[in-house]
């Protein structure tokens, strides 16, 4: 069964993730397959019952979406209200003060996770329909944080760390679209596009990117949703019409 796969990809990622050791300046890592694999499970559950036309992969989770509800990109009201999930979150092993787990009932919410999961919804109508074609995965399971509680994303690792790294998310990553068998992966990000290179190397699958949509990023901020639905188009990805004006 697909979604016992996965579960099992992601349970032996977790425990990979989990022994190694990262020096500072990252001083917080935090590992939502593990202490919120209740809403994770769900969401695979709910996601990852069929294959699927293609798979966007993410670079890692945000603190205030998947580092609260352990799905990606996962800003608690999206998740809750229109994906339906919920679920027990637990909390990581060393939680920094300025960044607590608390599931949920997070009253922040992630702008990324807003604007992708929004659109998801505008065009879809319902996750359904959504999860009908399409999965959505993280690269990296782990959230870094410095001591200040600044973010700090995987491509910023010193490469001793990565390489190590990214040999477990490689792999899995490797293991989720043998599952799925997608015939497209949409990188959210070059970071993301450069990994599925990596990972899937001489798999008959193509890859392409999308804009992120951070609010980092002064690009996205500037019609996030109709930019990447013209590099969707151009991905060969057919789109329904909207169910609510965009």
């Amino acid at each position: 069964m697909i979604v016992d796969d996965l579960k099992k990809i992601y349970a032996e990622l977790s425990d990979a993730v989990d022994s190694l050791s990262f020096a500072e300046p990252t001083t917080h890592v935090y590992n939502p397959l593990n202490y919120a694999r209740d809403p994770i499970e769900k969401y695979l559950a709910v996601a990852g019952a069929n294959k699927k036309e293609a798979v966007f992969l993410g670079m890692n989770p945000g603190p205030w979406g998947m580092a609260q509800t352990g799905v990606p990109f996962g800003t608690v009201n999206l998740v809750r209200d229109w994906i339906c999930i919920e679920g027990p979150v637990g909390k990581p092993p060393n939680e920094h003060p300025k960044r607590p787990i608390v599931g949920f009932d997070v009253e922040r919410e992630e702008v990324s996770g807003n604007r992708f999961w929004g659109w998801a919804k505008d065009r879809f109508g319902t996750a359904d329909q959504f999860f009908e074609r399409f999965f959505v995965a993280n690269y990296c399971p782990l959230v870094f944080m410095q001591v200040s509680g600044k973010n700090r994303t995987p491509d910023k690792l010193p490469a001793a760390e990565k390489e190590e790294l990214f040999r477990h998310c490689d792999h899995a990553f490797r293991q989720v679209v043998q599952t799925l068998e997608p015939d497209l992966i949409i990188g959210i990000g070059k970071f993301a596009e450069d990994q599925a290179k990596s990972a899937l190397a001489g798999l008959e699958v193509r890859i392409g990117r999308i804009l992120h949509p951070s609010p980092a990023s002064p690009i996205a901020n500037r019609g996030w949703q109709q930019q990447a639905e013209a590099q969707l188009k151009k991905l060969g990805v057919r789109l329904p019409r909207p169910t609510a004006k965009i």
